[in-house]
């Protein structure tokens, strides 16, 4: 792989990762019912390296052109990036959800001495839908943003194909 394109990679995965981590740390907490600064900052802290890793680890850009070229899409166009949006919210989002959900519910379960009564499986389950519709929307909006904020940043390096 050429270097622009390691570069372009790395910047992205960052980028993607830190706003996914953000949002949905902020979306999980808000909508447990039990936000607290705190709580939002570990949950925030723990999804950002989970996010960072698999960003690291699969190479999304990649992904990404091998789905669209076995669909037969044109990068760019409202089908190629509702799949692109789909592909990569499928890959970060539960797992992101799984940690922060596990997270909540040790702390929780923590702090009433186990007597809590709260099922993980439904805490899961729920998180799991809203953080995937989000998740969707928000790599929908911010991923070309930043595709194109990064090829500027460095030169006209093309997505690989």
């Amino acid at each position: 792989m050429d270097n622009k394109m390691k570069l372009v990679g790395r910047d992205m995965s960052i980028k993607m990762g830190i706003t996914m981590s953000f949002c949905l740390s902020l979306i999980g907490t808000l909508t447990s019912g039990h936000f607290t600064i705190p709580g939002f900052l570990i949950s925030f802290v723990v999804s950002t390296i989970v996010s960072l890793v698999i960003g690291f680890v699969i190479p999304m850009g990649k992904v990404g052109s091998a789905i669209l070229n076995k669909f037969g899409l044109i990068r760019g166009t409202l089908p190629a990036r509702c799949l692109e949006s789909f592909v990569s919210d499928l890959i970060y989002t539960p797992l992101m959800t799984f940690v922060m959900v596990f997270l909540a519910y040790q702390m929780a379960m923590k702090q009433s001495g186990g007597m809590a009564g709260l099922n993980f499986g439904k805490m899961f389950l729920g998180s799991l839908i809203i953080c995937f519709i989000a998740g969707f929307v928000i790599i929908f909006i911010v991923q070309p943003i930043f595709m194109r904020q990064t090829m500027k940043k460095y030169g006209k390096a093309e997505p690989e194909d």
